[in-house]
């Protein structure tokens, strides 16, 4: 009962209530969702990946055995949602969005706090966490643009949207700077610091314009297979591959644990920026974050038979 009430009030009500301002000033103002969407692909995620990653404490040889693990996990995932979605005969955009719902998965803004609460401020599975933080954060801005835009545009033009994505280079940068010692001039620091602190306001202000914004034609039984597959089986795949690949202890637990979370904004963006099915992914997070609160307090008590 203690950790369904520290979830609820230090993860599920915050997000919950930057989605509702952002709902609310969406409506008031008429705030340009596209906006929004471009400043949180060009300017706040990357600057709060560098920030995570150049202050990280992330060895090699515990990067390589998660990679593996996540790799195989994603795999998994893309393989099982591609079964549904043939299943499902879905067309056009809707097999992206149903993809994106599923694979993308909020790693930063709720599976850290939440890595920090279960694991007691641990630094080692912070490290973990934020491995995959970095994976989470390089496929959205690669085959999630690919993805969203395959169906409707030439393979050039969608290479050309890739490359100009910050994240993608920010990503190697940061990794260099830190392993290389190579210090941040202290004003450029400081600048990033202060946008990096706005990343997770402005990412839920723009789901909560896109909620509020949107026609709500409830596509019920999709929403609840998309939810399914990434609350349900998406911990349950975690858990199997830690017990194939021998991994135990913390890192096991934490490797299941960053499995459970819900869908990521990043799905919501990608569907904004590129006119994806806004509706549905919009839906699909705002869902997956509510039911989590039932289903990642369950998978926290499970992670006593972990490892």
């Amino acid at each position: 009962m203690t950790y369904f009430v520290y979830i609820l009030l230090n993860n599920i009500v915050p997000l919950s209530l930057m989605i509702a301002a952002g709902i609310a000033l969406g409506r008031i103002f008429k705030l340009d969702i596209k906006t929004l969407s471009k400043l949180n692909f060009y300017l706040f995620a990357p600057c709060i990946m560098f920030l995570m990653l150049f202050e990280s404490a992330i060895s090699l040889a515990v990067m390589l055995q998660v990679l593996l693990f996540f790799c195989i996990f994603f795999i998994g995932m893309f393989v099982l949602t591609e079964i549904v979605i043939r299943i499902r005969r879905y067309k056009g955009g809707m097999k992206s969005a149903m993809r994106n719902s599923v694979i993308f998965y909020n790693s930063a803004n709720y599976a850290i706090p939440l890595n920090q609460l279960v694991f007691v401020n641990d630094p080692f599975t912070l490290s973990i966490q934020i491995i995959i933080m970095m994976m989470q954060s390089l496929l959205p801005n690669t085959y999630g643009i690919y993805s969203v835009n395959a169906h409707r545009q030439k393979l050039k033009d969608t290479l050309k949207t890739i490359a100009s994505m910050p994240t993608i280079y920010i990503i190697p940068l940061a990794l260099c700077m830190r392993w290389l010692h190579i210090p941040v001039p202290g004003p450029i620091y400081v600048t990033i610091n202060y946008v990096g602190d706005g990343f997770i306001a402005t990412a839920l202000l723009t789901l909560g314009v896109q909620l509020g914004s949107m026609k709500w034609s409830l596509r019920l039984a999709d929403i609840m297979i998309s939810n399914a597959l990434r609350l349900c089986i998406g911990p349950l795949l975690g858990f199997g591959l830690v017990l194939a690949l021998g991994i135990t202890g913390d890192m096991a637990k934490a490797l299941v644990l960053s499995c459970a979370v819900p869908t990521s904004l990043n799905s919501v963006l990608l569907a904004v920026e590129f006119d994806n099915e806004p509706e549905f992914a919009s839906q699909a997070v705002f869902s997956s974050t509510v039911f989590s609160i039932f289903t990642v307090t369950f998978v926290i008590y499970l992670l006593q038979y972990v490892g």
